[in-house]
């Protein structure tokens, strides 16, 4: 792979891809590019951030109020989770219950607790309890991956 960088003035960021072959590494990296434009806004003390889904670890409707979980802050998001789902279908953010989504790019295992509950453990050590009505999508995400 060879990787060509220049700037171009007045013009906004373009991103060619040139392949000899459309495969899986191809698809994802395409994937990895188009999840970059995705943000969320997010709300904390008083202030209103835009967060990059990339940054996202998980998020989660506690109470019908929906919170944006990164590696160490949490963030108040003014919207449902329906217009979630409607944003992120196609990237890394997966649905492991009826109020919780995961970015499987921050997932470091998942393993089966007690009486057949599935636990993911996230790289901040965060730890979530995964739905088996979800876990087909996750699965689906990781032979996504493997191809």
């Amino acid at each position: 792979m060879r990787v060509e960088k220049r700037q171009v003035k007045d013009q906004p960021l373009t991103v060619i891809i040139e392949y000899p072959e459309y495969d899986s590494s191809v698809d994802s990296l395409v994937r990895k590019i188009e999840n970059m434009s995705i943000c969320f806004t997010g709300k904390t003390e008083g202030r209103t951030v835009s967060i990059d889904l990339s940054d996202i670890y998980y998020i989660e409707n506690v109470e019908r109020k929906i919170f944006l979980y990164t590696k160490t802050d949490v963030y108040r998001y003014d919207g449902s989770m329906t217009d979630i789902e409607g944003s992120v279908d196609g990237t890394d953010l997966v649905r492991i219950s009826r109020t919780c989504f995961m970015n499987v790019t921050h997932l470091k295992e998942i393993m089966q607790i007690r009486n057949s509950h599935l636990e993911a453990v996230l790289d901040n050590e965060e730890k979530l309890i995964v739905s088996r009505k979800y876990l087909q999508d996750i699965k689906k995400i990781f032979r996504r991956k493997l191809l």
